[in-house]
């Protein structure tokens, strides 16, 4: 049955109400509604193909390569780094941590699952989150023990900045390499974040609700908790501008922008009656 989006972001808001545990799964299109480009779209990357070097941004952002040539890996980190500095986190997240503290009143539960690099769900005011693919503020020395967790406030950028001066950066206590916590391509994901995660699914009390905002869903790690749900009857949910491999799985599918998406949902969701 074809549904408007008026109808489509009333069914949302009907779930909600009646949801006590609500699993978000976001992507970097939930941060472009800050004005921060994805790894592809830095520097133009996307539309050049290849960076200066002649490798592929995937390639300079890979464990190989930072075994390799740090400098090479560190100077795409650092560009990135610099733009999630330079922005902040948007409605979107501002909506979903908002969300979290409602539904904590309520005694239920958001969990946050990220692709995100950017921490802007944790400065939003989000508590409950895994972030697969680790967090660009938190620098530690590949050979000893020293590690630097960055605030998330205007003196990330000076820092970041700092960090571009020598590259790549080292630690000042053993002079080894220093690096983010972040996934880079090649490298495993988070092993306790994983099952920690698991846990919250399969072996807790599981979801109500699941919302996919933001992401390709090229990786199944992504995807498997959304077709989950849905072959489970769980309400599923994507906002995406673009349809995704998930869509033809979810339920309720929104053609809109994560912000503008959420934004008409919390309308909604604190009107008495839709």
């Amino acid at each position: 049955m074809f549904l408007s989006n008026e109808e489509k972001l009333n069914t949302v808001v009907n779930w909600l109400r009646k949801s006590k545990r609500v699993l978000f799964i976001t992507g970097a299109g939930i941060s472009a509604d800050s004005g921060l480009p994805t790894y592809r779209g830095v520097g133009g990357l996307y539309n050049r193909g290849r960076t200066e070097e002649g490798y592929t941004i995937e390639e300079c952002l890979s464990g190989s390569m930072f075994q390799r040539k740090p400098e090479i890996t560190w100077k795409y980190m650092l560009q990135l780094g610099i733009a999630v500095a330079e922005h902040q986190p948007n409605d979107a997240h501002r909506i979903i941590a908002e969300w979290e503290k409602r539904l904590n009143d309520a005694g239920g539960k958001i969990v946050v699952v990220t692709q995100n690099i950017d921490n802007y769900h944790r400065a939003a005011g989000s508590k409950n989150v895994y972030e697969f693919h680790g967090s660009l503020r938190i620098l530690y020395c590949t050979d000893c023990s020293w590690s630097e967790e960055l605030e998330p406030d205007a003196a990330v950028l000076t820092r970041f900045k700092e960090l571009q001066t020598t590259l790549p950066p080292r630690c000042p206590e053993c002079r080894a390499v220093i690096r983010p916590r972040v996934v880079l391509f090649e490298e495993s994901l988070p092993r306790y974040e994983i099952e920690e995660f698991r846990y919250e699914f399969n072996n807790g009390k599981g979801f109500d609700l699941v919302f996919s905002i933001g992401t390709s869903a090229m990786f199944s790690y992504i995807t498997a908790p959304v077709r989950t749900a849905a072959l489970q009857k769980i309400p599923t949910v994507e906002i995406n501008p673009v349809e995704s491999d998930l869509s033809q799985y979810v339920e309720i599918y929104l053609p809109m922008r994560a912000a503008e998406a959420l934004l008409e949902i919390e309308k909604r969701w604190t009107t008495k009656e839709l």
